[in-house]
């Protein structure tokens, strides 16, 4: 601050030319004080200021201030800054003023402070007009004040006081206590960066860098940035690592900007931390570590800082760089919630929902999703969309979950538009409406989404929400099958198959239904059976139609369990068991499978009462165990 300028001015001020004094004990003293020989100084001083000498009594009073010849006693240094400063002496008024800030040898009194920081101000001194300006700006010891600030930030810089002459500045291009002028706040900053004030150094490359009062000029920005950071400004060591991060005003260069990101946040800057730490986390000019990534972030987020603290809950709630904690996630998910981050109340409503780190809540959860989602977080938005749907902590509610789906959709959450393009569709929660369906699900697939491709593929395959167009459907559902989309392998097959969109190829058919069936897809096992049993894109093979029947049945598609009845009654691929074949008729009857009825009641006629009553048991066993998937 300006008071200790002021002191460090006045001690190298001691040595002062000995033809100035007449006085032969006073040229010892600085002689003594050039030898380094302080306490015989202090001595040959000390009469002078007990004598009442101003000057003497302030340089007396720096001496116990700062300990230099004698042992340091704010007390002791208060009373000889109060002797010169009763005189009127300007530095001493200062001292005192500082003295009373810091609460030093005195009580902190800042209306004290400011009474002396005013007398030095009214004789013209310039650190007390300066020190006078920032007790009006913030309001200590008085009532803030811009216009006061100005007024004597003004007559401070006007005697070229370089940190009023960047206060000014501020003031201007901010507007406070006078018209905003960005032409005025530059002239100042200016003129304080012209001095080496790192401070207005950095504030002129900012103006020049958003071409506030100044034509825009990035490469004007950075060089005097770059002025600041090199004097050690953490500001600007950031504010530089920005700018080689982005490649604004100087080459892209990742290594760059982790350097000077790190010499700010060796400083403890915590948007360097917090930006050191994203650069470890994604191996961005530097190697990747999450570990020291999470050292970052935890420097960051243990000053307060909110991003960070998101993140670092995130390195806890995966376990990466740190062992998995829930609890340790929990915190530092709330300490960001608490401050507002969006981000932050949307993770801490999934742990709530969850039930990780906290007893599961949907109440709570519901309550910082709604935080969250009411700031525009796309996240929040879809999963409120989803507690509505499901009931979960609120009263379900489609119409309520339309709302926050559609808002989300808004921002691009490519889940969200797909939902809503179901809801459309079916009319859930909003009018049924197959070309608004049509357009969610396709702002959803150009996102690469891949069941919202499928969707699109079935609205073309069917002509819903627009004209029919197999050769459009085709194309969706490839798009899908390549990402391993097991229902658009299996529709894809299906179009094979018939020769819709494509021309027929009973072996590419055979190829997507197979990759389909390996991941557990029921009717592409159904239709892969289908191909074995009768040899159309593969060689006819009975056991491996039963082996593609059976997986299928057993996730209760009722077509693969009319099949597997039908090859146990002909005794294809297993020997022939008319009791088996009831079995599986019985339950494929009761998963909806009409000719399934007809072929039972017809098999049951086969079987003896004792063999009817086991078939039945078996039947009552399967249907409850083979239920299609909801």
């Amino acid at each position: 601050m300006a008071f200790m300028k002021a002191i460090q001015t006045v001690i190298g001020g001691v040595l002062f030319a000995v033809a100035s004094f007449a006085n032969a004990g006073l040229e010892e003293s600085v002689e003594a004080f050039k030898r380094g020989d302080y306490k015989t100084a202090m001595f040959a001083w000390l009469p002078f200021s007990e004598q009442g000498d101003a000057e003497e009594q302030y340089k007396l009073g720096v001496k116990y201030d700062i300990g230099e010849g004698v042992e340091e006693d704010d007390k002791e240094a208060a009373k000889w800054f109060r002797l010169a400063a009763e005189q009127g002496y300007a530095a001493a008024q200062i001292a005192l003023g500082a003295i009373y800030i810091r609460g030093e040898g005195v009580a902190k009194d800042d209306k004290e402070a400011v009474k002396w920081y005013l007398l030095a101000a009214e004789q013209g001194d310039v650190d007390g007009q300066y020190m006078l300006g920032l007790m009006y700006d913030v309001g200590l010891g008085l009532n803030q004040d811009y216009k006061e600030a100005v007024k004597w930030f003004q007559l401070a810089a006007e005697q070229g006081e370089a940190g009023a002459q960047f206060n000014l500045g501020v003031k201007y291009n901010k507007g406070e206590g006078v018209a905003q002028d960005y032409n005025e706040a530059v002239k100042w900053f200016r003129l304080a960066a012209e001095q080496g004030d790192a401070e207005a150094q950095v504030a002129l490359g900012g103006v020049y860098m958003r071409g506030e009062g100044v034509s825009q000029d990035d490469k004007e920005g950075v060089r005097w940035c770059r002025l600041a950071a090199e004097q050690g400004n953490a500001e600007a060591q950031l504010c530089l690592g920005l700018m080689y991060g982005d490649g604004t005003g100087v080459t892209k260069d990742d290594k760059e900007a982790v350097k000077w990101y790190r010499l700010a946040a060796e400083q403890g800057n915590a948007g360097a931390q917090l930006l050191l730490g994203l650069r470890y986390d994604g191996g961005n000019g530097i190697d990747q570590d999450d570990k020291e990534a999470v050292k970052w972030y935890r420097l960051a987020a243990e000053q307060g800082n909110a991003a960070a603290q998101l993140l670092l809950g995130g390195k806890y709630n995966k376990g990466e760089g740190v062992a998995q904690d829930y609890n340790e996630a929990v915190k530092w998910f709330r300490l960001a919630a608490e401050q507002g981050d969006a981000g932050a109340q949307s993770s801490l409503g999934e742990m709530y929902s969850a039930g990780k780190g906290v007893p599961q809540d949907h109440k709570e959860a519901v309550k910082w999703y709604r935080l969250a989602a009411e700031q525009g977080n796309a996240d929040a938005q879809f999963e409120l969309g989803r507690a509505y749907v499901a009931g979960e902590g609120v009263l379900k509610d489609d119409k309520e979950a339309a709302k926050w789906y559609r808002l989300a959709s808004e921002q691009g959450e490519a889940l969200a538009q797909y939902i809503l393009g179901l809801m459309y569709e079916y009319g859930e929660g909003v009018p049924k409406d197959d070309k608004e369906a049509v357009k969610w699900y396709r702002l959803a697939a150009e996102q690469n989404v891949g069941i919202a491709q499928i969707a699109l593929g079935r609205m073309y395959l069917n002509g819903k929400g627009l004209a029919q167009d197999h050769e459009e459907a085709i194309k969706w559902y490839r798009l899908a099958a390549d990402q391993g989309e097991a229902d658009a392998q299996s529709a894809l097959g299906r179009m094979y198959f018939v020769g819709e969109g494509v021309a027929k190829n009973l072996k590419e058919a055979v190829k997507w239904f197979q990759l389909a069936a390996e991941q557990g897809n029921a009717k592409a096992q159904n239709l892969l059976g289908l191909m074995y049993d009768y040899g159309e894109g593969v060689p006819q093979d009975d056991k491996a139609a039963i082996k593609w029947y059976r997986l299928a049945a057993e996730q209760g598609n009722a077509e693969a369990q009319f099949n597997l009845g039908r090859m146990y009654n002909n005794g294809q691929g297993v020997p022939q068991d008319f009791k088996r074949t009831y079995v599986w008729l019985s339950v494929a009857a009761a998963n909806g499978h009409a000719k399934a009825v007809k072929g039972r009641d017809i098999v049951a006629k086969k079987l003896t009462p004792a063999q009817l009553v086991e078939g039945q048991t078996l039947a009552k066993q399967y249907f409850e165990n083979y239920q299609p998937a909801p």
